[in-house]
């Protein structure tokens, strides 16, 4: 059973088994792995087999999945040695192969110590402290520090990187202690595939010809805001070919990855394979490994009916969501402070939209729910009353599509509302609805809620201290079938999901709702901190948290504004490629208003980088207004015009230049073509864009700076330049013609 007209999917992908399990996997011991059925029947029967594993392992590595069912649809995969294992999934439909490639452990121990006069409590009144951060799912209460002296400590396994470190002191998340640690290390690789068909030109057929596969090897850079945290160099990467085991069979299979990999030169490898081995469709997949393996990359060959044959890469981006200008609307709060929010009144605001010159509009959730905010979902099918029924929300959907502005659908799927139909009867001990959340061990509750015990000694899961939102299971089949059933109901209507807490389900569950959406849909991540893992064919875009929480640090003046360079270097060295699957953007619904923090000046800064940056620049509604609270309504009478105007202005210029969306970023040479001869060094900060160069002052005062010679144009004012320039905010600077 499940909720009254959410039925599930279970028609497979064209010319694909129904229940076949996804691509092979890539992982490192210490980080388990999620492998489940796809378009899973819920009343259907499946079995998981380790066929093999590496010789250094001891064989209890399968960890079944959180039902009460006798059998394991979905299982967890917890590694204990590197190497290859080789996995079977016995099904409705036959039998499956699924493998996982298995790199060292990356984790280092560490040790983590905050002094206790650092704390924002009287140490008397200290009675336990809570770990709450990624490493532990921001599930509170489950893993504490001990008092050690005069410091409480930490002791633990986790990879190279700086870890932000909640101390949350009492449980009680109001007296949270952030801090950030560091754990020296080299960053991730990076690589990308392309693919040519060579032929012997003395040969007419297919006998002679060959697939060549090239694998472009990028290392990580040595950040030198850290040292500690070291640079990759590619010529010490290699590169691991996968074929789809879902396209080919075990023969063909080992065939084609014992063959040995060229390596042209420092930063390129090469598979090549006879064309006539290889079936007419099949994938091939690629992983960088060094010290740490980096995400992979696939390209698609297929015999296409006239002879010819194909390359491409099934998990490239639409063409219309390469760095769009994005807005995001806090639904409630847009009709202003009088009327209530509907979907008409959002449809009767478009006009502005188009104004502004947005290419895609984000909607916070607008479906039914208990709360303001529409995060607490309570029916996956119904919009919600208020804002009006499910015609009324195509037709603004219809309406921004006329003025050619793509749809963002807030996806919701973590979790539901605890007053949803589902969790109540699952509370109640309906054994049809027994699997349908998370359960965890009630010593680490600290809701002070008398939970409904099911089974006996375990409560609803729940992340941080958010018990009104218990976490939905997607070890079940049911559960697995509805949500999909939800992905398939929603992706017909809109052009895109913004997927909320994507880190808070499996990899494995996103691959399929990757493969699954149409092929011109985008699928944006909220994951904090961003991970490069999830665009391995789940999403085409992330929130880039690392250069939001820099803007934050320089606005407030903890961070010079060249800072700006050491986040592009970041997210590089997290395994990022290319810079433009970022979301860039300066607050949001969840965020403080940069307004209220750090004043104007340093707003239009911020505002300023996010446009001149590769990615998809954002604005959050009322940011161009003047708002200075961060849900508050849409100051429409009383906004400030002056400010909605410059947000304007820069939508206009990133949409005539090109270079803005597409050039690479040279912040070195950028530093190198100015001189600030008045105002604040540290205040301001340039680069250049191909042939633009851009310069940013987040000083409240002007900046006057001495540019190149060959600088002649200003665009964003549009005035004349010789050799000297008056800054307010962003200057962008064109090369003479």
């Amino acid at each position: 059973m499940r909720p009254t007209g959410e039925t599930p999917n279970l028609v497979g992908v064209s010319g694909s088994p129904m229940h076949e399990p996804g691509p092979p996997r890539a992982t490192s011991v210490g980080r388990p792995v999620e492998l489940a059925p796809r378009n899973p029947d819920p009343d259907g029967r499946y079995a998981w087999t380790v066929q093999h594993t590496p010789a250094a392992s001891e064989g209890s590595v399968l960890v079944p999945g959180e039902t009460s069912r006798p059998d394991d649809p979905v299982v967890h995969l917890d590694p204990d040695a590197p190497g290859t294992y080789d996995l079977t999934l016995e099904a409705p439909d036959g039998t499956h192969r699924q493998r996982v490639r298995v790199f060292p452990d990356e984790r280092r121990e560490t040790t983590i110590r905050v002094p206790v006069s650092d704390l924002p409590l009287p140490d008397a009144s200290v009675h336990r402290v809570s770990i709450l951060w990624r490493h532990n799912d921001r599930l509170l209460a489950r893993d504490r520090p001990t008092r050690e002296g005069d410091a409480w400590v930490y002791r633990t396994q986790i990879p190279p990187g700086r870890h932000d470190v909640g101390f949350v002191l009492n449980d009680d998340r109001s007296t949270e202690h952030h801090c950030t640690h560091t754990v020296p290390g080299p960053g991730r690789p990076r690589v990308s595939l392309s693919g040519r068909v060579t032929a012997d030109e003395s040969s007419t057929d297919e006998t002679h010809s060959r697939l060549v596969v090239t694998a472009t090897v990028e290392g990580a850079p040595t950040l030198d805001v850290d040292p500690s945290l070291t640079g990759v160099d590619p010529a010490d990467v290699a590169v691991s070919f996968l074929v789809d085991d879902r396209d080919a069979d075990p023969e063909t299979v080992a065939a084609v990855e014992s063959r040995s990999v060229e390596r042209p030169d420092a930063t390129t490898r090469e598979l090549s394979v006879p064309l006539a081995t290889l079936p007419d469709d099949v994938r091939i997949h690629a992983v960088p490994h060094g010290t740490r393996h980096g995400p992979m990359a696939t390209l698609r060959i297929r015999r296409e009916p006239d002879g010819s044959v194909s390359v491409t890469d099934p998990h490239r981006s639409p063409a219309w969501a390469s760095s769009p200008a994005v807005y995001e609307v806090y639904v409630r709060a847009f009709a202003g402070e009088t009327l209530s929010t509907t979907f008409h009144e959002i449809e009767r605001r478009v006009p502005y939209l188009e104004h502004l010159g947005v290419d895609v509009l984000w909607l916070t959730p607008v479906l039914a729910s208990p709360t303001e905010h529409g995060y607490h979902v309570t029916d996956y099918v119904r919009t919600a009353a208020d804002l009006g029924s499910r015609a009324a929300f195509e037709s603004l959907v219809d309406a921004c599509h006329d003025v050619g502005i793509r749809v963002l659908f807030d996806l919701v799927i973590n979790h539901t509302s605890r007053d949803h139909p589902a969790f109540q009867l699952h509370a109640a001990g309906v054994p049809a609805y027994r699997d349908y959340y998370r359960r965890a061990d009630a010593s680490a509750d600290v809701s002070g809620v008398d939970w409904a015990s099911h089974p006996a000694g375990a409560i609803p899961e729940y992340y941080f201290d958010w018990e009104r939102i218990p976490n939905l299971n997607v070890d079940s089949p049911a559960v697995r079938a509805w949500l999909l059933d939800v992905v398939d109901e929603w992706a017909a209507v809109v052009d895109g999901f913004r997927a909320d807490v994507a880190w808070g389900l499996p990899h494995g569950f996103w691959k399929e709702v990757g493969a699954r959406v149409p092929t011109d849909f985008l699928l944006l991540d909220e994951t904090l901190p961003h991970d490069p893992f999830y665009g391995e064919g789940e999403f085409d875009a992330h929130y880039d948290t690392t250069l939001f929480e820099t803007l934050h640090a320089i606005g407030s003046g903890g961070a010079p504004a060249d800072a700006i360079g050491d986040a592009l270097d970041r997210t590089q060295w997290l395994g990022f490629g290319s810079s433009d699957v970022q979301l860039r953007y300066v607050e949001n619904h969840d965020e403080e208003r940069y307004l209220a923090a750090h004043g104007e000046a340093a707003l239009r800064a911020a505002a300023a980088v996010t446009f001149t940056l590769p990615g998809a620049p954002m604005i959050y509604a009322g940011q161009e207004r003047g708002n200075e609270t961060t849900r508050g309504p849409f100051r429409w009478h009383d906004g400030d015009a002056e400010l909605t105007a410059y947000h304007r202005r820069l939508v206009a210029l990133r949409a005539a230049e090109s270079s803005l969306a597409d050039a690479p970023v040279d912040h070195e040479a950028g530093r190198a073509a100015i001189t600030v001869v008045e105002g604040d060094p540290d205040r301001v900060t340039a680069y250049e864009r191909g042939p633009l160069l851009v310069v940013v002052n987040f000083a409240t005062d002007a900046a006057t700076v001495a540019v190149p010679d060959w600088v002649d144009r200003e665009r964003f004012d549009e005035r004349a330049v010789d050799g000297r320039l008056t800054v307010d905010s962003v200057a962008v600077l064109a090369r003479q013609a």
